[in-house]
C-alpha cells in the first residue's frame, strides 16, 4: 500500500490546524443534521473530488450506521433514483453544486437554493453549507497528500477531535 506523501497530523502545524478543523467537524455533528445526511453529503462531494480515503470512509460510516447497499450505491447517480427523500435531493443538490463551482456557471442554482430552504431550518442550512465547504476542503487535503483509501475503519472519525 502506497503511504501518503506527506502526514500532515505527523507535522507540529499541520496537527495544530488539523485539530481546530476537526473542531469545526464537530460543531456540524452537533448541528442537528441527521448522521446518515452528513455521510450522504460527504460521499457525493468525495465522489465528484476523486478522495479515495474520504470515499472509503463515507462508504463505511453509512454501512456501519445501518443504510442498505442500494442508497450507498446510488449516491453517485442520486438524479436517476427514487431511494433518496426530496429533503435528502435537496442536500445532494447542494453538495453536488457547491462542490463544482469551478465547472458550473450559476454555482449553487436558485431552484436548489428553494429546495434546501423548502426542507431546512437556518440552523441546519448554516450546517449544511459550512458541511459542503468542509468536506471540500478535506477532500483537497487529502487528494493533495495522496492519501488512499481502504484501509479506513468505521468509527475513527468519532473521537478525531478530542
Amino acid at each position: 500500500m502506497m503511504e501518503p506523501r506527506f502526514g500532515l497530523n505527523t507535522n507540529a502545524v499541520g496537527e495544530k490546524i488539523g485539530k481546530r478543523f476537526a473542531h469545526t467537524s464537530v460543531a456540524i455533528m452537533q448541528s442537528g443534521l441527521p448522521k446518515t445526511l452528513i455521510e450522504l453529503v460527504e460521499l457525493r462531494a468525495s465522489q465528484i473530488n476523486g478522495c479515495g480515503y474520504c470515499v472509503d470512509a463515507h462508504t463505511k460510516e453509512l454501512a456501519a450506521a445501518g443504510e442498505p447497499a442500494v442508497r450507498i450505491n446510488l449516491v453517485a447517480a442520486w438524479h436517476e433514483s427514487t431511494v433518496f427523500t426530496e429533503a435528502e435531493q435537496a442536500a445532494l443538490a447542494l453538495a453536488e453544486e457547491g462542490t463544482r463551482l469551478a465547472d458550473a456557471h450559476h454555482g449553487v442554482s436558485d431552484e436548489t437554493w428553494a429546495l434546501v430552504r423548502k426542507h431546512y431550518d437556518d440552523d441546519q442550512i448554516a450546517a449544511l453549507v459550512y458541511l459542503v465547504a468542509m468536506i471540500n476542503a478535506a477532500n483537497r487535503l487529502l487528494v493533495i497528500t495522496k492519501t488512499r483509501g481502504g484501509s479506513y475503519q468505521a468509527g475513527t472519525f468519532d473521537t478525531v477531535a478530542d
